[in-house]
C-alpha cells in the first residue's frame, strides 16, 4: 500500500491545533504539497516554517464565505491549480448545562463546526470534480455517535457532520471523489481536552487526576488517544488503500465506541 502522496496537494483547515498541524507535517512528510489555514495568520505562517516541506497557509474564519473562498483559491494558486485532499480539522468544542445554552452558543457551534466544514468543501469540490479525483476527511467526534452530557449542542453539531459526510458520499461518487468522516475520543495533549477537562472539572467538581481516571476507565485500550492515533487514520483515508471507502465515520476511541 502506497501512503506517499509525492503528487498529491492537501488542504488541512484547523492546523494551528495540534492535530490539525500534527496532520499536515505527516502529509508534508509523506511528500504532499501542503496548504494550511486557521484563524490567525501568525500562527500559520509559524506552523508553516515548523512543517516545513514548502508548507504555505492563509488564515480564514470558516464561517466566512469570502475568507474560506479566497482560501481555497491560494491553495489551488499555490499548487498547480489543485486540490486533492481536504481535511476539515477547524471546529470548537463548549460545555454548559441545556438550560443554560444561548442560541448564540448553539448558533456559534454550528457555525464553526458544520458551516465551516461545508463552505471548504463548496469550494473545493468543483477542483476536484474537473480532475475527476478527490478525498474529504470530515472530523467529527465520539460525541457525535454518543452524545455527551454538557455538550448537547457539540454533539449534535458533530452528528450533523456525519450526516452530511454521508449524503457527499453519494453525491461525489461518480466524479471519483470520496467521503469520510473521523471520530476521535479524548485525544491527549489537544487544547480540545484542555477545555474540556477543564469544563468537567468545574462543572462536576472533580481535581483533574480524578477527571482523566474517570474518562480512561470508560475505554477499553485504558489510555486516552494520542495525536498520532488520530494523524495514522487521517493518512491512511487519503491512500489508495482507502479507495474503496466512502461516507464511513470512523471511530478512534480505543474502543470506547464501537458502532
Amino acid at each position: 500500500m502506497d501512503l506517499r502522496f509525492d503528487d498529491k496537494t492537501v488542504l488541512v483547515t484547523g492546523a494551528a491545533g495540534a492535530i490539525g498541524k500534527g496532520i499536515a507535517a505527516e502529509f508534508a512528510a509523506s511528500g504532499a504539497k501542503v496548504f494550511i489555514s486557521d484563524l490567525d495568520q501568525g500562527q500559520i505562517d509559524a506552523a508553516a516554517e515548523e512543517i516545513g516541506s514548502g508548507c504555505r497557509g492563509l488564515a480564514a474564519n470558516v464561517t466566512d464565505e469570502e475568507q474560506v473562498k479566497a482560501c481555497v483559491e491560494a491553495a489551488a494558486e499555490a499548487f498547480n491549480g489543485n486540490v486533492d485532499v481536504l481535511v476539515n480539522v477547524a471546529g470548537i468544542v463548549a460545555q454548559g448545562k441545556v438550560e443554560d445554552i444561548t442560541v448564540e452558543d448553539w448558533d456559534k457551534m454550528f457555525a464553526v463546526n458544520c458551516k465551516g466544514s461545508f463552505l471548504f468543501t463548496k469550494y473545493v469540490v468543483p477542483l476536484m470534480k474537473a480532475n475527476k479525483y478527490g478525498r474529504i476527511i470530515n472530523f467529527s467526534s465520539k460525541s457525535g455517535k454518543t452524545g455527551s452530557a454538557l455538550m448537547t449542542h457539540y454533539s449534535a453539531a458533530k452528528a450533523a457532520i456525519m450526516g452530511f459526510t454521508q449524503a457527499l458520499a453519494y453525491e461525489l461518487a461518480s466524479d471519483g471523489i470520496t467521503s469520510n468522516c473521523i471520530c476521535p475520543g479524548i485525544t491527549d495533549s489537544t487544547g480540545v481536552w484542555k477545555n474540556v477537562s477543564a469544563g468537567y472539572i468545574e462543572n462536576l467538581e472533580m481535581e483533574r487526576a480524578e477527571v482523566v481516571k474517570k474518562f480512561t476507565a470508560k475505554i477499553p485500550l485504558q489510555r486516552l488517544a494520542k495525536i498520532n492515533d488520530v494523524v495514522a487514520v487521517t493518512v491512511f483515508l487519503a491512500s489508495e488503500g482507502a479507495d474503496y471507502m466512502t461516507g464511513q465515520s470512523i471511530n478512534v476511541t480505543g474502543g470506547r465506541e464501537m458502532h
